[in-house]
């Protein structure tokens, strides 16, 4: 009996002397617990995340999986007092990881990916040297990695987009960039690296394949210039969106940015819902905008339904914003300044479109219903009904020269959809010679747009002129996005 006893103490002692070494595998149970996160089936991943460290315990891949769960759940909600909580977490990974396995490339993909994921989750709360600093290290563990581990894709996921976000900031900041940080690139090496990935994704099992397909499309919407391109990217992609809340809110906000409004449409009145997902009320934000920019007479119902159940920071201000334009294109110009009063008391001003919403509802100006009307349809890709509002709008109708110039710069703006660039050029120049010096966006905008015609035509020295002409315009609202895709023209046609 006494030698059994004997040989089970020294298995014992063997089992501690020997303990595992922690790895990376992105197991079946590792892989579902990613898609149900991806999915904001968060009840579900978080039963799974703990079956994964109960049977897996040593297997690392777990860390970003339960990342992305606090990242989405930060993201989406936007409440400060969640986010303090989980933040901790972040630091406690991070150490883990560290004594990880340096000699897998997944030893500092991971960090870097964590900290790029908090480092947007930061943005939501006004954390941005913070945030910028995360960025940075992030940066620096991910390079460090391509250089062990070139042939490793999900580096070139993250470094794809920092190369070409990084491209996108003016000369006359680049210096400070510099200054304070290792960052570099430019928009051409991040929208390589990203069609690298994509390639090896179309050969290869991938997990991040869908994650990379919409990266790759918000750049070329965003910085590419490529409507068409964008949309059949993510449509082509594996997401689902009758069956995953975050996979419709991806299509429908490319079907938004491209003029595809009642697709969008479509995509959030038959998105899935119920106690099994995570709530996305933002959802019911795009859905009023969609129909505000149709617009359809029930519009104010998903608007509504946002502002009583969104307990976060953001958009606020600009869904009072829209609701009161819903009111007032329906004649009920007490309800327009009932919201704008409380577009002034509600909501923060982190997001340039709140920024702008409390400009408007602080001038105390009544928009011009007409052009209200226009700016709307050519919103939602509905060209020409925009244009026949415009031609039959009296000239004696446009109040001063905020009406006049508006209306100069939505007809151009018509125009170049409507595939008539001369015409639409010559409106541009009249707004542009009217406009800058004025604090409204419109002489900024008709800049980068002459830009993107002249762009089309192959005429890359005028195109150069105009982004540049834009970036010398500095309104009060959107500069940042317009100076943004001026830049990433004048790299196009450099």
């Amino acid at each position: 009996m006494r030698i059994p006893w004997i040989l089970f103490v020294l298995s014992l002692s063997a089992t501690g002397l020997c303990a595992a070494s922690p790895y990376f595998e992105w197991s079946p149970l590792a892989r579902q617990a990613y898609e149900k996160v991806i999915q904001l089936r968060f009840d579900e991943a978080r039963s799974l995340l703990q079956r994964l460290e109960a049977t897996e315990p040593d297997n690392d891949i777990r860390l970003l999986v339960e990342n992305y769960l606090d990242f989405f759940t930060v993201f989406i909600d936007e409440d400060a007092a969640v986010f303090e909580r989980l933040e901790s977490n972040k630091d406690r990974r991070l150490d883990r990881l560290r004594k990880s396995d340096p000699a897998s490339p997944w030893h500092l993909y991971l960090q870097a990916d964590i900290r790029l994921q908090w480092a947007l989750a930061r943005l939501k709360f006004e954390e941005y040297a913070t945030a910028f600093f995360e960025v940075n290290k992030a940066f620096k563990l991910l390079r460090r990695n391509a250089e062990r581990f070139p042939d490793f894709m999900p580096t070139y996921k993250d470094l794809g987009i920092l190369h070409a976000m990084v491209g996108t900031i003016p000369d006359n900041y680049q210096w400070t960039v510099r200054w304070l940080s290792s960052l570099e690139g430019t928009i051409d090496q991040g929208q390589a690296e990203l069609e690298r990935v994509i390639r090896y994704a179309e050969t290869h099992e991938f997990i991040f394949e869908e994650e990379t397909y919409v990266l790759y499309a918000y750049l070329l919407l965003h910085l590419g210039r490529d409507d068409r391109q964008a949309w059949e990217m993510v449509r082509k992609s594996r997401l689902h969106p009758g069956t995953n809340p975050l996979a419709c809110f991806i299509l429908a906000n490319v079907a938004l940015r491209t003029g595809r409004n009642d697709e969008a449409i479509r995509l959030l009145e038959q998105r899935p819902s119920g106690r099994s997902f995570h709530p996305f009320p933002y959802l019911d934000f795009m859905l009023g905008l969609a129909k505000l920019q149709r617009l359809d007479a029930d519009a104010d119902l998903p608007f509504q339904r946002f502002l009583d159940d969104f307990k976060g920071r953001n958009f606020i201000k600009e869904a009072y914003q829209k609701l009161g334009w819903h009111y007032l294109l329906q004649g009920d110009e007490p309800r327009y300044r009932e919201c704008m009063r409380l577009c002034r008391e509600r909501g923060y001003t982190v997001v340039e479109n709140d920024q702008s919403a409390l400009r408007e509802a602080e001038g105390n100006r009544l928009p011009h219903p007409q052009l209200l009307q226009a700016r709307l349809l050519f919103d939602g890709g509905y060209y020409q009904r925009a244009d026949q509002i415009l031609r039959q709008l009296p000239a004696i109708s446009l109040r001063d020269r905020y009406d006049q110039l508006e209306h100069t710069y939505r007809s151009g703006r018509i125009l170049q959809q409507l595939n008539r660039p001369l015409e639409a050029l010559q409106f541009y120049e009249k707004t542009i010679a009217e406009g800058e010096d004025d604090p409204w966006y419109f002489a900024c905008r008709a800049a980068l747009e002459s830009g993107h015609i002249y762009e089309a035509m192959g005429d890359r020295s005028k195109a150069r002129d105009l982004f540049e002409k834009c970036l010398s315009i500095k309104p009060k609202e959107h500069r940042t996005g317009l100076h943004q895709a001026a830049k990433a023209g004048l790299g196009r046609v450099k």
